[in-house]
């Protein structure tokens, strides 16, 4: 019988708990996952962009390498999970005014700069590829290397294939972790190592996050076509509106996932008027014909932010390791930091 010594607790049940906790097991650890709502919180709205070229800017050189480095391990990672989770079908960024324009110049001659391939369009071009961007668009560049993962489908995929792999699952909430326990309200998971990766709420957990990771909220509207309204994008559109982001993510169903706003607001989850007017807003800059649209859903989360943008993978001391802090990059940082988490452990 395995002992509690040789037991891994993953402590956290977003994207990142669920992919490590499903690597350690399918290399033959025992492993538990504690959360008490797994398949949920900030990783159940993403938008599930696998973008880090679209992402880069300079000065940010290190966090581009690694999301580079994780989006070549997606395919096969998706294709481990099962199919169906990933669109293929790349990124437009596009400029609403003049400023936005300069940004977007800015933005490929780094790219440029930095090898990677990226077509500058006039905004004819633009129309001529998505026929539903507005007229008002001034100009705007394709990335086809990108890819985009349905966030919820690959959170179910996710679920089964640790239940598959072994995966004990406590529903419980953490009030700590240290080396050889997880300590919850009323019980102790005893382990070898535990991982804390809890995102937003892993700096409560281990004095040494303390200071390191932060919430950072952020509003999204899942939307669907009706009959007769022009369908979505086929590809994930990103946007500069005024200098404020947008994204839109086509889903399966005619449906559209819209976000996301930015606030550090604390652990406040409410979704606002304001930001649901504010997104609604820029998108029909963006994309004028999802005023027919219906709104399907509206919610917020609160990603993992850390001091440097950069996640948090590494031992904070002997029997305790950290994955967190990955920010708006959880699902695209998915399978290099399970990867990580396994070196580390294995190297242990």
């Amino acid at each position: 019988m395995v002992g509690a010594s040789e037991q891994v607790a993953v402590v956290g049940g977003g994207v990142i708990g669920l992919s490590v906790a499903w690597r350690l097991a399918g290399s033959g650890r025992r492993v538990v996952l504690v959360d008490p709502a797994p398949a949920s919180g900030a990783s159940w709205i993403a938008g599930g962009m696998l973008a880090p070229v679209t992402e880069a800017w300079p000065g940010e050189e290190a966090g581009l390498a690694l999301g580079l480095e994780s989006v070549k391990r997606w395919p096969a990672f998706a294709d481990e999970l099962g199919s169906g989770l990933l669109n293929a079908t790349g990124t437009l960024i596009v400029a609403v005014d003049a400023a936005d324009s300069g940004q977007l110049e800015l933005l490929a001659a780094h790219l440029g700069e930095l090898g990677r391939d990226v077509e500058r369009l006039s905004a004819r071009e633009l129309r001529a590829v998505e026929p539903g961007v507005a007229a008002t668009v001034r100009s705007g560049l394709s990335v086809p290397g990108d890819l985009a993962v349905d966030n919820r489908r690959l959170l179910s995929a996710l679920l089964e294939g640790c239940r598959r792999r072994g995966v004990r699952f406590v529903r419980e909430p953490v009030v700590s972790v240290g080396p050889g326990s997880v300590a919850l309200d009323e019980s102790t998971v005893e382990c070898g190592v535990a991982v804390v990766a809890a995102g937003a709420w892993s700096a409560g957990l281990h004095p040494a996050l303390a200071g390191l990771v932060r919430p950072v909220k952020g509003e999204i509207l899942r939307l669907r076509a009706r009959r007769g309204s022009l369908p979505p994008p086929r590809r994930t559109v990103r946007a500069l509106v005024e200098s404020r982001p947008l994204y839109l993510v086509p889903r399966p169903g005619g449906e559209l996932v819209v976000g996301a706003t930015q606030y550090e607001v604390g652990y406040d989850s409410d979704v606002t008027v304001s930001g649901v007017a504010d997104l609604l807003a820029d998108a029909r800059r963006v994309w004028p014909s999802l005023g027919d649209y219906a709104l399907v859903e509206s919610a917020a989360g609160l990603r993992a932010g850390s001091t440097d943008n950069r996640p948090v993978i590494d031992w904070l001391e002997p029997g305790v390791l950290a994955a967190t802090g990955h920010h708006r990059n959880g699902l695209l940082l998915a399978p290099v930091t399970a990867d990580r988490v396994l070196e580390l452990v294995a190297s242990r």
